[in-house]
């Protein structure tokens, strides 16, 4: 498979809708991102990287990171994890209060905001700054780190999290301060990647777990993504693209292919679905030109 020249050709041809759509402007630091960047990275399981565009710019990965923080709690917590958190998709927007109350304090998945509050309180409960080092430890790479300016921003903006955050300590489904958790939260959608930093880092995913996680773990992580890792356009997804995929505001997407290679896509400009215009249509592409997908 010439995986080089396929990037080329999709780089070339979702063109028209780069610069489409908004970027989130509802996090100031978010507002003033170019929307006409494009980057694309591709590693196989065997460690061949492929690149294309602005795969080597850093960018606000946003809800991606979610998936490191469920896989690190699923190291810590095991199956108890999902005592507190579901495994179902929502089919409501990642921030809604409604569903929340509805169902009594357990959020719907690990990767709508009130899911990852609960998933990082489980770590917390471990100690404090150990998803850094693990997300370090995944992509090979000390210098990933936070980006401050983002954390602040969505300190600032981040009322309706805030809200969740105490709501779920009012059902009993936080166990440390809600400030705690809130802070943890805040710096995790913070972390600034490149997609050929994804791209490895999700290699764990592809790969059967390698030295991150467990086999059965890594199953059920890309399981989780393939039904709620795109808010609530998962069923577009699985339509479209064939993937468990991940994506986040910032306008980046992860999509594994287990047993083949990991794939990550930044496009700022997003859909009323929240996930990136000309990254969807990359990952479209990537399984209509190679014939792959988990289908």
């Amino acid at each position: 498979m010439d995986y080089a020249l396929i990037l080329t050709q999709i780089a070339a041809e979702v063109q028209p809708l780069v610069g489409k759509g908004r970027v989130a402007e509802y996090i100031p630091p978010l507002a003033s991102v170019r929307a006409d960047r494009f980057g694309m990275a591709l590693r196989t399981v065997d460690g061949a990287q492929y690149a294309t565009g602005d795969a080597d710019e850093r960018f606000s990965i946003q809800s991606i990171a979610k998936v490191f923080a469920l896989t690190l709690a699923m190291r810590l917590e095991g199956d108890g994890i999902w005592n507190r958190v579901g495994r179902e998709p929502s089919g409501s927007a990642f921030n809604s209060l409604v569903q929340l109350e509805v169902e009594r304090g357990i959020p719907r998945n690990p990767f709508i905001n009130a899911g990852a509050l609960v998933v990082l309180d489980a770590i917390l409960n471990h100690g404090d700054d150990l998803l850094l080092p693990f997300i370090r430890e995944a992509a090979g790479n000390e210098s990933i780190s936070y980006d401050l300016e983002v954390a602040e921003g969505e300190r600032r903006t981040g009322h309706r999290n805030r809200a969740m955050a105490h709501f779920l300590k009012s059902f009993g489904n936080l166990q440390n301060d809600a400030g705690r958790v809130l802070d943890a939260y805040f710096r995790l959608c913070s972390i600034a990647m490149s997609c050929s930093e994804l791209a490895r880092a999700f290699s764990y995913l592809a790969g059967g777990g390698g030295s991150i996680a467990t086999a059965r773990q890594a199953k059920r992580v890309n399981a989780v993504m393939l039904t709620c890792g795109v808010y609530d356009e998962a069923g577009d997804y699985a339509y479209r693209v064939g993937l468990p995929a991940k994506s986040g505001v910032g306008g980046g997407v992860v999509a594994v292919m287990p047993g083949k290679f990991t794939a990550a896509v930044w496009s700022p400009g997003l859909s009323e679905k929240g996930n990136s215009l000309a990254g969807t249509m990359a990952l479209e592409l990537l399984t209509t030109k190679t014939a792959i997908s988990i289908f």
